[in-house]
């Protein structure tokens, strides 16, 4: 039987630590191709380039691994992975590994997620990876040993379509107790906008602002897994329908 056809892809860009430390752990399981945003995209979800052209490069090509630089967003390098450059489709796609947290509400705004979540909308598993240090220089020991243990488990369990947030607490491998399958914490970002001036006194706006939770810590969810030293992994999916809602809706005299 033919080696299974891995997809790899980011939102961090091609050169990205994280992308490379997740390529090495793909590597060892079947045919890689690697597709990545020729700049940094984070925080760009869903987004997808209709308004200009995609153009792609290949960076590199040989028989079990080929890579290439995409102009577009995430979504879009998966997008092009599934409808240009591959001759089938693969047996899994996998994202990251992100420099920092795609934990609780980041899932919304996250370039990483949202490749893995186009991945899971074409009917291939997926799973998107993240380790909560933001630092270039972060360590990834623990993320490629934890990715390696998921993506293992992902291929023996072939046929089922998915989509996995999987996120690695910023601790050394040894200190890290295992891995919680659990559901996405409620919290949201606080956004905050700090007003400047450029040099002709025109104002400008940086985006700050703060994250907050709105339940104690539960230990079902992602940010109590993540705090107190495990992996997690929460099932995520595109349907955003609020199932509670739509029944009250319906009882409504439209």
């Amino acid at each position: 039987m033919s080696k299974p056809l891995i997809l790899v892809t980011n939102d961090d860009g091609f050169y990205a630590p994280g992308i490379e430390a997740l390529t090495e752990v793909a590597k060892k399981f079947g045919q890689v191709i690697k597709i990545a945003p020729d700049k940094p995209q984070s925080g760009m979800g869903h987004a997808i380039t209709i308004n200009s052209t995609l153009r792609i490069q290949k960076m590199h090509e040989s028989e079990e691994f080929s890579a290439y630089q995409c102009t577009g967003t995430p979504v879009d390098c998966v997008k092009i992975a599934l409808d240009v450059v591959l001759d089938r489709k693969p047996d899994l796609i996998i994202s990251g590994i992100n420099h920092g947290s795609n934990a609780s509400i980041n899932v919304i705004y996250s370039g990483t997620m949202s490749a893995a979540l186009e991945g899971y909308i074409e009917g291939v598993p997926s799973i998107g990876f993240s380790l909560l240090d933001h630092s270039i220089e972060a360590d990834f020991t623990a993320a490629k040993h934890f990715a390696e243990k998921v993506i293992k488990q992902a291929l023996a369990h072939e046929g089922k379509n998915y989509c996995l947030n999987v996120n690695i607490p910023r601790l050394n491998h040894t200190l890290i107790k295992g891995i919680k399958v659990c559901r996405q914490a409620h919290a949201k970002w606080q956004e905050e906008f700090d007003k400047r001036q450029d040099p002709s006194g025109q104002d400008y706006y940086w985006l700050t602002g703060h994250f907050v939770p709105f339940e104690d810590h539960q230990e079902d969810t992602d940010l109590w897994a993540l705090e107190n030293g495990y992996v997690s992994i929460v099932p995520v999916s595109y349907d955003l329908t609020h199932f509670k809602v739509l029944e009250e809706i319906t009882s409504w005299n439209l």
